[in-house]
């Protein structure tokens, strides 16, 4: 089976594309089949160059790299990318690759072994040693929040490791939330308007990941958008 590994980008520490390079490298050396990578540069920014997309370009021949001006979101990001992935199991991560390799294989085999028609990577304990305690505050409380209103049996929505398979795209590709809470919304979706077999993945944070301080506009915009959700019509 295809995969097409999917990085929405924003705004990347120095050196991202080294990182790019020898991630992607390390999972598709592991997986069966042929691998594509797909770059979606969310906005331009001082860390993206001419040097470092060239960097991508000579060095991996399954590179596809979209590039938009303007900044709107994670979530519009990965969407753009799920329409061009050839795939026949899409799996979208951060760009600085925050979870462990095996985490990202363990969300591969589940859907190359048809185990589950969308593999959603949850944190486990040791993921909120490593988080800021603001963080993991608004983490535990959006959890509460989705168990409470939503009834949803997977609480841990906003994990940055998710996959599918390709017939899960027209879905995904129907969420409307551009930033953070578009995953909420896609896995909402899966389990209220679909039969798709949804499967939760215990993963794990590689150990130098590092946090970036908390946007409160976003923070205030991404509760917007959970009240949007918790009220509009089941799609």
């Amino acid at each position: 089976m295809t995969v097409s590994l999917i990085l929405p980008c924003y705004n990347p520490p120095p050196g991202w594309e080294k990182t790019v390079y020898n991630s992607f490298r390390l999972f598709s050396g592991k997986v069966s089949g042929e691998t594509e990578l797909v770059v979606v540069l969310d906005g331009e920014n001082v860390a993206i160059t001419h040097d470092s997309l060239d960097y991508l370009r000579n060095n991996l021949e399954e590179v596809n790299i979209i590039q938009y001006k303007e900044n709107k979101g994670k979530g519009y990001a990965i969407r753009q990318g799920v329409k061009v992935a050839k795939g026949d199991i899409i799996v979208y991560t951060d760009v600085d690759f925050p979870y462990t390799i095996e985490s990202m294989l363990e969300i591969h085999e589940t859907l190359a072994h048809n185990n589950a028609d969308v593999a959603v990577g949850v944190k486990d304990e040791a993921y909120y040693a490593h988080v800021p305690f603001v963080r993991r505050l608004i983490s535990r409380y959006l959890r509460v929040l989705i168990r409470v209103f939503l009834s949803m049996p997977i609480t841990d929505t906003q994990c940055g490791l998710k996959g599918f398979q390709k017939q899960v795209s027209p879905l995904f590709l129907n969420t409307t939330v551009n930033r953070y809470l578009f995953d909420l919304e896609f896995i909402r979706n899966c389990f209220t308007t679909s039969k798709f077999r949804v499967k939760a993945i215990p993963v794990s944070l590689n150990e130098n990941v590092h946090f970036r301080s908390m946007n409160y506009r976003i923070l205030f915009s991404e509760s917007v958008s959970f009240v949007k959700l918790l009220f509009s019509k089941k799609r």
